[in-house]
């Protein structure tokens, strides 16, 4: 099946629509795997290239992080998803998806709190500004060539 390249604001639009629907139709309060898989099933159907659990190696100061840390979903090799199901955002988890996105140089991700009484309340949409030569010292998902 071929993936369509779809614009930035309709590939986010479909994922808040998909997170929308799954909260509406389990409600809050279970586990973060529960609506990461199940919100990767949908958006797969929604014809979407996702990829769930995506580990990330990068490098900095000449130190390599092998699987330095794991994106909840990656959608459209453009878009990161950090699925959260607690009571209340707290801003470290803002600032987690803004250093994802710097350092995969990505645009924009967005955090999904399923936990929240709605999913209005549990939605933040995360812009990165960070241009590419930003930090010289960072390598991220590259083979170290000697």
């Amino acid at each position: 099946m071929a993936v369509q390249i779809r614009e930035l604001d309709e590939v986010t639009g479909e994922i808040v629509d998909a997170a929308y629907k799954l909260h509406k139709g389990l409600g809050p309060g279970l586990l973060e795997s529960v609506y990461e898989a199940v919100l990767e099933k949908d958006l797969r159907r929604r014809g979407l290239l996702v990829e769930r659990q995506k580990a990330v190696s990068f490098e900095y100061d000449g130190m390599r992080f092998t699987d330095g840390f794991r994106i909840d979903l990656l959608v459209d090799t453009r878009v990161v998803v950090e699925i959260k199901s607690v009571e209340v955002l707290l801003p470290v988890h803002s600032k987690q998806v803004l250093t994802y996105l710097r350092l995969l140089y990505l645009p924009v991700g967005l955090l999904i709190n399923f936990g929240a009484p709605t999913l209005k309340e549990g939605v933040r949409r995360i812009v990165s500004d960070l241009s590419p030569s930003a930090s010289s010292q960072l390598r991220v998902n590259r083979n170290k060539v000697s």
